[in-house]
C-alpha cells in the first residue's frame, strides 16, 4: 500500500488528520517534525535559531528519504517540505501527496498558543501566514489532492482523503 504524505501550512491539521487516517487504515503514523526532533535531540525551533532554515531543510529531506523507504505509512510533513522539488518527487514516487489547507484566520486561531512555531514568533503573525501561504501556494498546488480543513472536522477531512485514495488506487 502506498504512503500518504500530508503537506500544507502549519495549523491545517496534518498531525491530527494523519493520526485519524493511520487509525482507519491500520497504518503507522509518522510526524516528520517529531522524527527530526528525536533524531537531532533538540526542538526544531533550536535548529532554526542555531543553524538556520537551510540546515533544517537538509535534515528534513534526509528524514523524508528514510521514511519513504517504508510502505503503509501516513506521514505528516512540515509546512515547507514542498519547497524542494526533490522532496515532492520522492513523495509522489512512493505515495499520495495530500495538501491540507485552511484560511489565514483559521490557521492563526489554531496556532496562536504555539510558541514552538519559529516562523510565527514575529510581530505580525497573520501577515506572515498570508505572505508564506502566497509564496507556497504554487508548491502546494502540486499535491495529488487538496482538502480545505477550515470548516471540516478531522473525521470529515480523513473521509475525503480516503475517498480520493480509493478512487485513485490501482
Amino acid at each position: 500500500m502506498k504512503n500518504i504524505y500530508l503537506v500544507g501550512f502549519m495549523g491545517t491539521g496534518k498531525s491530527v488528520v494523519g493520526q485519524e487516517l493511520a487509525r482507519q487504515r491500520k497504518n503507522k503514523f509518522v510526524d516528520l517534525d517529531e522524527l527530526i526532533e528525536e533524531k537531532e535531540g533538540r526542538p526544531i525551533k533550536d535548529i532554526f535559531a542555531e543553524e538556520g532554515e537551510p540546515c533544517f531543510r537538509t535534515i528534513e529531506t534526509r528524514a523524508l528519504k528514510e521514511t519513504s523507504t517504508k510502505s503503509n505509512m501516513v506521514v505528516s510533513c512540515g509546512g515547507g517540505i514542498v519547497l524542494d522539488e526533490g522532496n515532492v518527487a520522492i513523495m509522489k514516487e512512493t505515495g499520495f501527496v495530500i495538501c491540507l489547507t485552511a484560511t489565514a484566520d483559521v490557521i492563526l486561531e489554531r496556532t496562536r498558543l504555539h510558541t514552538h512555531r519559529p516562523l510565527l514568533n514575529v510581530p505580525s503573525p497573520k501577515g506572515t501566514i498570508e505572505s508564506l501561504m502566497k509564496v507556497r501556494a504554487p508548491f502546494y498546488a502540486r499535491a495529488d489532492f487538496t482538502v480545505d480543513t477550515s470548516r471540516k472536522s478531522i473525521k470529515e477531512t480523513a473521509e475525503a482523503v480516503l475517498a480520493f485514495i480509493a478512487k485513485n488506487s490501482e
